[in-house]
């Protein structure tokens, strides 16, 4: 669950239940085009078994990745409630602002065809302020708002086609899982459950859609189909799981868990067996994100003090520190291949 507190004190990804909840970070859908992996390309192979390298090949593999991004919220603006959105290089480098309101914006994800970020955005609108939906061009142009509804709404995962965002919103009161087309039209409610519904994430595949409910007591992780039918539980912990987020493949989720007294990263199958925890320190590590290729996964951390966005193998191995800011960054989400018409030049 990634909570909302002022602006999400923890990021829109450390969040809200009875009064502090979260906004939905998820891993846009992967999809096999030609003659490679939809996401970042490599520029070669690599045979060497990926948990094992050393930090300094790890870092030499990262610079490798080429025509991808890394899209993040940062409070680097020197504002303690408000927050822009960012992108960088997998390395960290070649830092871009794509928002510049002064106001509260988080949540970005990028659409699996590369030509749109959506975002949740703290906006005036419908006779007030509140949270939205909006989406922008991948250089932060053409923002245009999706919802405007007097209930808050949260961004949860785009559909692997591009063609639906899954998000979810507390116009009924009790936040729930909507599904809407990707211009805002026909908006409905998917989950339909007077409990906490939120943090959906699109299965790679378009079949299923992973999320975060505290129906049965304590927060647990569900997927459902996309009309909303035969919802599963897939964890039972009495600790809190939450913010799902799949594995190009389909094959894994990562997600959240506090079950060891503070948040931590884990992994498990689709079917939720194997459950495992990838990081292991006093800090908060929350918010992760796969590459297209399935080699990373990004995610936030506070191990230094401060929220700062941190990359590792899929194993837990390798963890590096991208952002390396003393400002408050959170909420990363991998972009995929992007379009030769949609890549931002790189300030020097």
């Amino acid at each position: 669950m990634k909570y909302l507190n002022n602006l999400i004190e923890d990021s829109l990804f450390t969040r809200m239940k009875s009064g502090v909840r979260k906004a939905g970070l998820v891993v846009l859908a992967g999809v096999i085009i030609g003659v490679g992996v939809y996401g970042c390309k490599k520029k070669e192979p690599d045979s060497s078994p990926v948990a094992n390298q050393p930090t300094k090949q790890l870092e030499e593999k990262i610079k490798s990745y080429k025509d991808c991004k890394i899209v993040f919220a940062s409070k680097r603006v020197g504002d303690r409630v408000n927050s822009e959105i960012y992108t960088m290089n997998p390395d960290g480098s070649g830092l871009e602002k794509l928002t510049d309101n002064g106001l509260q914006n988080v949540g970005p994800l990028w659409s699996p065809d590369g030509k749109k970020i959506g975002f949740s955005s703290y906006r005036e609108g419908n006779g007030g302020i509140n949270w939205d939906i909006y989406i922008m061009n991948p250089d932060g142009s053409e923002q245009k708002r999706l919802t405007n509804h007097l209930a808050r709404d949260y961004i949860g995962s785009w559909s692997p086609d591009s063609k639906k965002i899954v998000f979810y919103s507390e116009r009924t009161r009790n936040p729930e899982i909507h599904v809407m087309n990707a211009d805002g039209s026909e908006q409905k409610n998917l989950s339909y459950n007077p409990s906490w519904d939120g943090d959906p994430s699109w299965s790679p595949d378009g079949n299923k859609i992973a999320f975060a409910s505290d129906r049965d007591v304590n927060m647990g992780i569900y997927v459902m189909t996309p009309n909303g039918r035969s919802q599963k539980r897939l964890t039972n912990n009495p600790a809190i799981d939450e913010g799902p987020s799949w594995s190009p493949d389909g094959r894994k989720i990562a997600f959240v868990s506090r079950r060891d007294r503070n948040m931590e990263i884990y992994v498990m199958n689709s079917d939720g067996s194997e459950q495992k925890r990838l990081t292991n320190n006093p800090a908060i590590d929350s918010d992760p994100s796969w590459s297209r290729d399935g080699q990373k996964i990004v995610f936030r951390s506070e191990r230094d003090g401060n929220s700062e966005i941190y990359i590792m193998n899929p194993d837990g191995s390798n963890q590096i520190n991208l952002s390396n800011n003393p400002a408050y960054d959170f909420g990363p989400s991998w972009s995929p291949f992007l379009p030769l018409e949609n890549k931002t030049i790189e300030k020097k």
